[in-house]
């Protein structure tokens, strides 16, 4: 399992996209809204107007024919037929007009289809009385083309206003983004270093962005402040150990040179001279990895291994484990033997105090080096936190330790474009993995 898997950001939508979709909704409910209500009012004024006139004049028609039966009354609107039917014609009309003779007093819509297959439209009055029964027709098909034209045109309108509102909300989202695409800009141009960043809010107005722009300003000089004494302590910290370290340093290399060292004492001064030399090389890693700068030179992998594995030799203490070294010696990184000793020293060092018996084998493959251990597993939880600070793994104890190591291993990775990553062993144990980028090894 990667320390550094990938992640996939999740999908966010641009604050411009967000105007603009605004915007185009917007403009569409509205327009959407607005045809919707002239339709209707349209449908009834015009439905109102036509049953108040048909109204007026099927009863000016029948007050005609009562004061005249012997003709036929005559009525001066267009687009109006007017039929008037005695008592003895009453089952003829049920025979021709069946459907008129069902409907009851009042005005009512009648639609369908002609012989000639056209549709057609118009509103019948109906006044019923026992002697006489009057009709009067209004033809209301030229009413309905110009209804459709109407929708068709209240549709068309529909889809241009939200057109220009796509248009005026792009407008309006370029001009209220610009000052934070300035901002971002801006921020994105300054890659950090030893010179103070320029304030960003004199660049802006006094408004929504520029008290954004000024809260960063003072972010900016809070975390400067803070980087800052982060460096100063690092420097500092290093030049003070480094002293002490340089005495014990001479003086391991003084002892080591006097002859006749008893075998023990030897043995000591030995371990002394790798302990000063893993410290030293760990202030080293360090130091760079506060400043995020890599350091120069080239390291053979098989012979910092060995190195590795013969300090742990000497502190095995009588546990029964045997520590072994596979592969060849050819692999080169790009990177410094401090770097490269603090990164697999941890891996090989967990994999030492974890293994109470049997075997630690590292072995060195083309462009990676896997350490091996036959210790007692690795469970789900550790592996996906086993390189997060401060996390120690559910077999770790009473055992001593602060749960950084591998966190320091984790970032040097990020620094020099390494991987590494664990996984349960065969049989029992863990196989850490540490792999180099082509960039880093020959």
């Amino acid at each position: 399992m990667s320390a550094k898997g990938g992640r996939r950001a999740p999908y966010r939508r641009r604050l411009r996209s967000r105007i603009i979709v605004s915007f185009a909704l917007l403009g569409f409910c509205l327009t959407t809204l607005f045809a919707f209500a002239t339709n209707w009012a349209r449908s009834r004024v015009e439905n109102q107007l036509v049953e108040d006139v048909m109204n007026r004049n099927v009863d000016e028609y029948a007050r005609r024919f009562y004061s005249d039966p012997s003709r036929s009354p005559d009525l001066p609107v267009e687009q109006m037929l007017a039929y008037v039917f005695p008592k003895d014609k009453f089952d003829r009309v049920r025979q021709e007009r069946p459907e008129w003779t069902r409907l009851p007093n009042g005005n009512h819509n009648i639609t369908g289809i002609d012989d000639q297959g056209k549709p057609f439209a118009y509103k019948l009055a109906v006044r019923k009385t026992d002697s006489e029964w009057f009709f009067l027709l209004y033809d209301m098909t030229q009413a309905q083309r110009g209804e459709m034209q109407l929708k068709r045109a209240l549709l068309i309108s529909v889809l241009v206003f939200s057109l220009l509102s796509v248009v005026l909300g792009w407008w309006s989202a370029s001009k209220v983004m610009k000052p934070v695409s300035d901002l971002a800009a801006r921020l994105r141009s300054y890659r950090g270093g030893t010179i103070e960043p320029e304030p960003l809010a004199p660049r802006f107005p006094d408004d929504e962005v520029g008290q954004l722009a000024q809260a960063l300003d003072d972010y900016s000089s809070r975390l400067t402040e803070v980087v800052q004494r982060d460096r100063e302590f690092n420097a500092d910290v290093s030049h003070e150990l480094r002293t002490p370290l340089a005495v014990i340093r001479g003086a391991t290399e003084l002892l080591l040179a006097r002859p006749g060292l008893d075998d023990k004492v030897l043995q000591r001064l030995q371990r002394i001279q790798r302990a000063e030399q893993q410290c030293t090389d760990l202030i080293g890693s360090l130091l760079l990895l506060s400043r995020n700068e890599r350091g120069q030179g080239t390291s053979n992998v098989a012979r910092v291994a060995e190195q590795l594995l013969d300090a742990h030799r000497a502190q095995l203490g009588g546990k029964p484990l045997e520590l072994i070294l596979e592969g060849g010696h050819e692999l080169v990184v790009d990177a410094p033997e401090a770097a490269l000793s603090v990164a697999l020293g941890n891996l090989i060092g967990n994999a030492v105090k974890y293994s109470q018996e049997g075997a630690v084998r590292v072995r060195i493959l083309a462009n990676s080096v896997e350490v091996i251990d036959s210790g007692p597993g690795l469970s789900r939880e550790d592996a996906e936190r086993l390189f997060q600070r401060g996390y120690r793994g559910t077999h770790a104890g009473h055992s001593q330790g602060g749960g950084i190591g591998l966190s320091i291993v984790s970032r040097l990775c990020d620094l020099y474009g390494w991987q590494v990553s664990v996984r349960p062993g065969e049989e029992r144990g863990v196989i850490a993995t540490l792999t180099f980028s082509p960039a880093t090894h020959a």
